[in-house]
This record gives C-alpha cells, sequence and structure tokens, in this order.
C-alpha cells in the first residue's frame, strides 16, 4: 500500500526531495509491506512524515495489519498534527503521546480483528516526522531509520531477540547476520499483549539523507553500499531517488533476498 500527497505552498530555508519504492521480491506471493509519504506545507515550513510497516512474514494477513496502520497514520498526519504545533514550536511530549495511543489502539484493534477471525497477524512499525528543524521517530519491531551523511547512521534499534543477545554480549554483530533468530521480534503492534514504542529524536541538517526501511531492504547490503547509492549528492531528484532505491532493490534479489523489500528516502537541501 503506497500513499503519497503533497501540498505546495510557500518556499522556505529547509526543503526535502522524498522517494519510495516496494517490491514483492523473489519468494512471496504478496507484498505484506505497507508505506506512507506525506509532504505538508504549515505556516512554520514544510513537514514530511514518513512510515514504513512490515507485515508479520508467516503470519496470515499480514498485508491487511500494515495497511491499517498506515491508514491510521495518514489519518492522524492530516487531523491530528497540526494540533501539535503552535507559534511554530512542535510540542514532542504531546507528540509521543499521540504516537504511543495510536500505536496501542492498533495494537488492540488488530488484536482483536485476529481472534475474531481466527487468524495470526501483525506488523512492525517506523515512523518519521521533520518538522521546525528536528526529526522525531518512533519504532516497535525491527524496521529502521538511517541517517546519511559523513557515513551511515542507525537512528533505530530493533525490537528483536538478536539484537537482545547482541546488546547482553552473547553474539557479535557480524554473527547476528546468520543467527537463526534473527526474524525473532521481541514486540510487534497487533501480536504482542504489550506494546512499548522506542522514540528518538534530533536535529535535522541540510544535505542529509533520511532512508526507512523494511528489514528485507538490509539483509544483504553494507553500510558501505548504502551510502554509495544514497548519500545526498546522489539523490538530486524525486527519479534519481526512486530509481537508486529501484537499482538496491534488484542488487538484493540478485543476492537472493527472500523477504518483500520496501524503503523510503528523504533528502534534505
Amino acid at each position: 500500500m503506497l500513499i503519497k500527497y503533497v501540498s505546495l505552498g510557500r518556499v522556505f530555508a529547509m526543503k526535502y526531495i522524498s522517494g519510495l519504492y516496494t517490491d514483492v521480491g523473489i519468494k512471496k506471493k504478496t507484498n505484506q509491506d505497507s508505506m506512507l509519504l506525506l509532504h505538508a506545507m504549515t505556516d512554520y515550513g514544510e513537514a514530511v512524515f514518513a512510515v514504513v510497516c512490515d507485515g508479520m512474514g508467516g503470519l496470515q494477513k499480514g498485508e491487511l495489519a500494515s495497511a491499517e496502520v498506515v491508514r491510521a497514520c495518514s489519518k492522524w498526519f492530516k487531523e491530528v498534527f497540526p494540533t501539535t504545533i503552535a507559534g511554530g514550536k512542535l510540542d514532542a511530549v504531546k507528540l509521543q503521546s499521540d504516537w504511543s495511543d495510536l500505536i496501542d489502539d492498533q495494537s488492540n484493534s488488530i488484536s482483536r480483528y485476529g481472534v475474531i477471525n481466527k487468524l495470526s497477524l501483525g506488523t512492525t512499525i517506523t515512523c518519521l516526522l521533520i518538522f521546525g528543524g528536528r526529526y522525531y521517530v518512533a519504532n516497535v519491531g525491527d524496521s529502521r531509520v538511517y541517517l546519511i551523511k559523513d557515513q551511515v547512521y542507525q537512528i533505530t534499534h530493533d525490537q528483536t531477540l538478536v539484537q537482545q543477545k547482541i546488546d547482553n554480549g552473547i553474539i557479535t554483530v557480524d554473527q547476528a547476520q546468520n543467527d537463526p533468530e534473527r526474524s525473532i521480534l521481541l514486540q510487534c503492534i497487533g501480536a504482542s499483549d504489550f506494546v512499548k514504542p522506542d522514540f528518538f529524536t534530533g536535529a535535522v541538517e541540510q544535505n542529509t539523507v533520511f532512508m526507512l526501511c523494511c528489514d528485507g531492504f538490509r539483509h544483504m547490503i553494507t553500510p558501505q553500499e548504502f551510502y554509495s547509492y544514497l548519500n545526498a549528492s546522489k539523490l538530486g531528484s524525486q527519479d534519481a531517488i526512486e530509481g537508486n532505491l529501484r537499482v538496491i532493490t534488484e542488487l538484493l534479489k540478485q543476492r537472493r533476498e527472500t523477504d518483500n523489500i520496501s524503503a523510503i528516502a528523504i533528502r534534505t537541501y
């Protein structure tokens, strides 16, 4: 599910170019990923909101779970986000509360649907809001947000069993690449009794790139390869962004990535 919405208005100091790309991949019959990419002009500058949701591979109706969460996020941005800004300043406490409530409501709704229909379904979520010179990120599961400037920085922290093992010093990052438990999530929307998102924030600089992706987009590629295709100098237009995301996707398919492959990139300038 892809949603793109652009509202044009006055030109402000920070500008953004963005694009997205998704592919069902070489093995699965359905694409369980859903993405959202929205731009809106406010009286205080442009806001960009991006979401990647990865419906649970192996669980039934994962595409339904991810699409429902994306729809809820779209509604939040269009109807609730304007209430979080006053005098040009975003209320970060309200934002975090709004996102926590949205994620909790969606998790409960998807869980109830699963019980009623005797289905197992769930989804990750990673969302990014850029506004007023700062970025705000929420994450549940193992989809990721990266910041690309002089090198590639991972903003989010995977909520997975393998990441927990890395944090506890049981395995190394290199060993995690082939760990048989690498796909086990500690929590996800709709399939966990309790969901607690992680939140991250920081300053936005010009000529940097934010990239959101599902796990299928980053299993078989190095940070150096990400940088070579997705640094700011390579992303001068929407066509360039979507073209380079497509190139990476085809590279991953050649390397026999079996999952759905989806990503969004946003370049500041």
